[in-house]
């Protein structure tokens, strides 16, 4: 047996530091991922794909978004089984109850709504763990574990949604998955892969048979490897066998950068310039260190120059720490006089501790050398 899994395509997610263009191409790319997944299980011969929760990015989404959203999975040519997460829970309000997506809802992809064993094919069940409620009291998949007992020629596969004790900031909280559980099912038989949402990095929890798939595209820029999905092969002997493909397009990089002399400012220029697919990639910035009036006036130009190709660039002021210096050379062969000679002087006196005096001496030295 061979399918995909994959998890947390979030459709509909907005983010609040791309403009109304970048966010439309951003949104477009989501759905291209699920074309993609789409292509790959026709290439890989999978029997069908298991989205393990928040396929949605909320239950209360504009219709068009649900309705593009079942247009993009009705192009996977095998069966498809979401399960609701903790963005969309199997709720009253449930996205997957809406007019919107019983209408348009293609007869191959189905929803996981009800917990426990699905038969999806002789010999092959699912085990579903869907969320009716945002934060669970319990451990959703570790229920499900406890409920069965082995059966011999099937294979399962457990389909949950939520952080693993191991992994967990809170491993205390009730709702925590908990690893051994996990384990001790898989050693006695009882389910023969766990598949894993709600981490968006793909990673391996566990021996060779728990897995996160992560997103298929990014969402933040904490994740270390989003962009993928996996591949999961179980043999005769019940042995899983992953491997990753990448879907994904768009990058979020957060950098430092430390500025402290022109050649830094320049340096700075070609590794913004040689970034790939800029048009896909976010960029939060913190600057660090300190320049000189015509050094700060050349990095201005270089993140305007570059704010129009990238889809975000963003220099974060709570991660930056940019002193601007004024040295004697920076206004010397502008030939500054009057009432401008008096506020680039009195600018220079605040700049040393005033983010806003530094800017506005950046802009006074570039406005004044434009027109020397």
């Amino acid at each position: 047996m061979r399918f995909l899994h994959t998890a947390d395509w979030q459709l509909g997610m907005t983010r609040h530091f791309l403009s109304p263009e970048a966010q439309a191409r951003f949104s477009d790319a989501r759905l291209a991922a699920v074309r993609a997944i789409g292509d790959l299980a026709a290439e890989q011969h999978c029997d069908f794909v298991v989205v393990c929760g928040d396929v949605f990015e909320a239950n209360q989404l504009h219709p068009q978004v649900v309705g593009r959203a079942l247009e993009a999975m009705a192009s996977i040519p095998v069966p498809v089984y979401l399960l609701p997460g903790n963005h969309d829970t199997i709720d009253a309000g449930s996205v997957y109850r809406s007019a919107a997506f019983k209408h348009r809802c293609p007869d191959h992809v189905h929803v996981l709504a009800e917990p426990g064993v699905h038969e999806i094919a002789p010999g092959i069940e699912l085990v579903a763990a869907p969320l009716n409620v945002k934060h669970p009291l319990t451990d959703l998949p570790g229920d499900q574990c406890r409920a069965l007992v082995p059966n011999p020629g099937v294979q399962r596969i457990l389909v949950g949604h939520g952080a693993v004790d191991t992994l967990s900031p809170d491993p205390g909280n009730p709702a925590t998955i908990r690893t051994g559980t996990l384990s001790d099912a898989l050693a006695d038989g009882r389910i023969h892969y766990v598949a894993l949402g709600d981490r968006h990095s793909t990673t391996q929890v566990a021996g060779r048979a728990i897995w996160y798939s992560g997103a298929p595209e990014v969402t933040d820029f904490i994740e270390t490897d989003p962009g993928n999905v996996l591949v999961v092969d179980l043999d005769r002997d019940l042995e899983a066998r992953v491997t990753h493909h990448r879907v994904g397009t768009w990058s979020f990089i957060a950098a430092e950068r430390h500025l402290n002399r022109a050649a830094d400012v320049e340096e700075f220029d070609r590794w913004l310039h040689d970034l790939p697919n800029k048009d896909r990639t976010v960029l939060k910035l913190g600057l660090v260190g300190s320049i000189s009036v015509a050094d700060k006036a050349r990095l201005d130009e270089i993140t305007d120059t570059h704010s129009d190709v990238f889809a975000a660039l963003n220099v974060s002021s709570r991660r930056s720490d940019l002193a601007v210096l004024p040295d004697d050379h920076d206004f010397t062969d502008l030939g500054l006089s009057g009432f401008v000679a008096a506020a680039a002087q009195e600018l220079v006196g605040a700049a040393a501790g005033d983010p806003a005096a530094q800017d506005a001496l950046s802009l006074l030295y570039r406005l004044a050398r434009s027109a020397a």
